[in-house]
């Protein structure tokens, strides 16, 4: 995605960059990067380029792993590389889950689950064909996806498959986001959305994957290769105008699904 960053973005480099938003200071309409991104620190946790970024949900430390084969952890309160040691093997993806007492590394066609707290690894996630992305959802369960075009819903507790929708995608799928809250009530929708090379975007209810029904719910062709996926789900309540009051039932509810994306300049792939 290099040719989409800005020229006043650094390149990927072995380098971490924390910045602070400051929601208050409006860029001008002609930048496209936010302008109100202040950066505090950079410092270098790798010594070379850093393939996949995790920070904790308490916000303080980041995980990071990297071309160089190393795993670092950085406290991102002092801007420093705290701990680092090689692997057995590069890892390209790093992950938490939604409560941050596992993680995963992945690598290849494997995905270790571990411990957070002391990095144990509890079980190995095998699949036929090399991961490209994964994502935490309900209950233990993770998803992942990748060159065996399908989305696999595992348990991380027992290491076993909960369920998997075959042929997800036409090609290899390059992003997965689950858009509900770990914990959400029974009305809140539980969605997973997916991208892939094949240019499509889809948008599935994955208790419909576990009732046999794994038509997605919504689909988008963007007519491009697309490299990556994120988002989120928000519900918000429309707020009555100053001066004017109506009653808790009177007001809407409204739910938006915000989803960002990267693409390649080559065709997209549709085998």
């Amino acid at each position: 995605m290099r040719h989409l960053l800005p020229r006043r973005l650094p390149r990927p480099s072995p380098r971490l960059l924390l910045l602070c938003h400051f929601p208050r200071l409006r860029p001008p309409p002609s930048v496209s990067f936010p302008s109100n991104l202040v950066l505090l620190k950079s410092f270098r946790s790798h010594k070379k380029s850093i393939n996949d970024l995790a920070v904790h949900p308490i916000g303080t430390l980041a995980f990071s792993v990297s071309r160089d084969g190393c795993f670092a952890i950085s406290n991102l309160r002092i801007g420093k590389r705290t701990f680092c040691e090689r692997l057995l093997k590069e890892a390209t993806i790093v992950k938490f889950d939604g409560s941050g007492e596992k993680f995963f590394f992945v690598t290849g066609g494997k995905v270790g689950v571990h411990l957070a707290d002391y990095a144990k690894l509890l079980l190995v996630l095998e699949h036929e064909k090399r991961v490209l992305c994964v994502a935490p959802g309900e209950s233990g369960i993770l998803f992942s996806g990748g060159e065996s075009r399908s989305i696999t819903a595992w348990d991380t507790n027992s290491g076993k498959v909960a369920y998997r929708i075959d042929g997800a995608h036409f090609s290899r799928v390059k992003g997965i986001v689950v858009l509900s809250k770990d914990g959400g009530g029974d009305d809140d929708p539980y969605l997973v959305a997916s991208a892939s090379s094949d240019g499509f975007i889809r948008v599935r209810y994955a208790r419909m994957a576990t009732e046999g029904k794994p038509n997605p719910l919504a689909e988008v062709n963007t007519k491009s290769r697309l490299t990556c996926l994120a988002g989120s789900y928000l519900k918000s309540s429309k707020q009555p105008q100053i001066g004017k009051s109506a009653p808790e039932e009177d007001q809407e509810v409204s739910s938006t699904m915000c989803l960002i994306t990267s693409v390649d300049v080559r065709p997209c792939r549709s085998n």
